[in-house]
This record gives structure tokens, sequence and C-alpha cells, in this order.
């Protein structure tokens, strides 16, 4: 009888001792509870003792977690209409602020962050066109909701939002093929001022080009005409130097050179007095040949 007794004994200790006994890990966050009231939040990894029956505790995932909003359709700043999928990483910093706020539900958490990221992102949608939403001003637009919604969420549930993303951005049918026809008329007035700007280069090159011909031409015939010039003035001067030396073989040399330009072709007909003095070599020639 005494042995049962005493095993019912160790058996409630166990019992008592096990249930005393609560382990806090590393990736947690935990909070202790005394009749469902909070008396102690925020506590430390490692072992821990509580009262049994009496606390209970909840523990929390304190790693960085995910949270998937829902799609929805944003408008524009010209009433474009966008529909939008995006996601959120968070992590609970304040225990006992997270625990008020949604009773330690993390699917309310969740539930509530995604509905303060989908009002988020409508608002800033809403304060730009497609073009900037799509593209050029996403990351800015991002950045700037984390910090909006990671102040909120801090003072609101306890929640550290570490940083927002959109993972895709749809268009609907009816304002695809505007946005198409958008893009396609930008980049054709692109095109044309790259056209004109380069028709602009092109004149400016050959009006360049031409100046530059005019330039040279003008100075090479500059200096041909000076190169012709003293070439006719050395020709005179070699000319008169011979005609003063022997004025009779100069003008005997001058009408040879006459003589074969006159009757360089055989059907060439020259019509001259006899006695003409353009004859008076060949004359010569001829009474001193008989």
């Amino acid at each position: 009888m005494k042995s049962i007794v005493s095993a019912v004994l160790v058996l409630i200790l166990v019992i008592l001792g096990s249930s005393s006994l609560f382990v806090v890990k590393e990736t947690e966050r935990a909070v202790l509870l005394q009749f469902g009231e909070l008396v102690r939040a925020d506590i430390e990894p490692g072992l821990h003792f509580k009262l049994p029956y009496v606390n209970t505790v909840r523990k929390f995932d304190g790693r960085v977690l995910t949270v998937d909003a829902t799609p929805r359709r944003f408008l524009t700043l010209e009433q474009k209409a966008v529909l939008v999928d995006s996601y959120a990483m968070w992590r609970i910093t304040d225990v006992e602020r997270f625990y008020t706020a949604t009773s330690g539900d993390e699917a309310r958490a969740r539930s509530l962050l995604s509905q303060r990221i989908n009002d988020g992102l409508r608002n800033k949608f809403g304060e730009r066109d497609l073009q900037e939403v799509v593209s050029g001003e996403r990351d800015a637009l991002m950045m700037e909701l984390t910090d909006e919604l990671n102040t909120y969420s801090g003072e609101e549930y306890g929640i550290a939002v570490i940083d927002v993303r959109v993972k895709r951005i749809d268009l609907p049918d009816d304002v695809r093929s505007s946005v198409y026809e958008r893009m396609t008329s930008e980049r054709q007035r692109e095109a044309q001022q790259l056209r004109s700007r380069g028709n602009e280069l092109a004149i400016g090159i050959q009006a360049d080009a031409d100046r530059q011909e005019a330039v040279l031409l003008a100075e090479a015939n500059r200096d041909a005409e000076r190169i012709r010039g003293d070439g006719d003035a050395q020709a005179a001067s070699i000319y008169a130097e011979a005609f003063t030396k022997d004025e009779e073989f100069y003008s005997f040399t001058r009408s040879l050179n006459s003589y074969q330009r006159s009757f360089s072709s055989k059907g060439d007909i020259l019509l001259l007095e006899p006695d003409s003095d353009y004859f008076r070599y060949l004359q010569n020639e001829q009474g001193q040949g008989q």
C-alpha cells in the first residue's frame, strides 16, 4: 500500500514539476499569463518556471515572417485600373503590444497587416500615374510605403515591417491596349527626336565640310595662280634673255613652232600671199636649197 502511495506521489510531483517548467527557444517570443491576464511580457530564451494551472505561456514565432496580401484592383492618378499582387516581410518586436492587439493570433496579425498594405498601396498608386508605378518610381514607392507601415504597425501591433514588395502588376484588357498605344507613341516621339537631332548634326557636318572644301579650293587656286604667275614670269625672263642674245634665232624658232602648229593636219588650208612675211624663213630656206 505504501509503495502505491509513494508511486502516486512521485507521479504527482513529476506532473507538477513538468507543468512548472517551460522552455523558450531562440527563435521564439513568449508571454506569461495568469488566469488569462498578461503578467510578464517578452520572456527571454531559456528555461523558466511557472505555477501549474495558474500560469499559462503563449509562444510566438520570433523569426521574419511573410504575409501575402490579397491581390487588389487599384486606380492610378489618371484613373487607370491595375491589378496588384504584393507581399511583406515582418517580425514581432513588442510582444506585449502584439498580444494585446491581436490576442496572440498570428492569422489575425497577417490579416490586419494585409489590409494595411492594400490601403497603403491604394493611396500610393492614386498619387502616381501608370508609367511611374509600373517602372519609374516603383522602388521609391515601396520604400516609402515600408517606412509608413513600419511606423504604424509598430505603434499599433508591435510589428516591424521589414520590406514591402510588389510581385506582379497586371493590366486589365481595356487598359492594356491604351498603355501599349501610349508606349508606342512615346517611342515614336523619341525616335523622331533622335532623327531630328541626327539631321541637325548631319547638316552641321555637311556645312562644315563644304566650308572646308571651299577654303581648300580657294587656297589651292591661290597657290596655283601664284605658281603659274611665277612660272610665266620665269618663262618671260628666259624668253627675254634669249631674245636679247640672238634676236634672229629667236624669231626663227618662233616661226618654226608656228609652222608646226599651223600645218599639223593634212586637211588644213591656209591662204596667204606668197611673199608674205610669214613665209620668210621658208622662202629663205628654199632659196638656200636652190
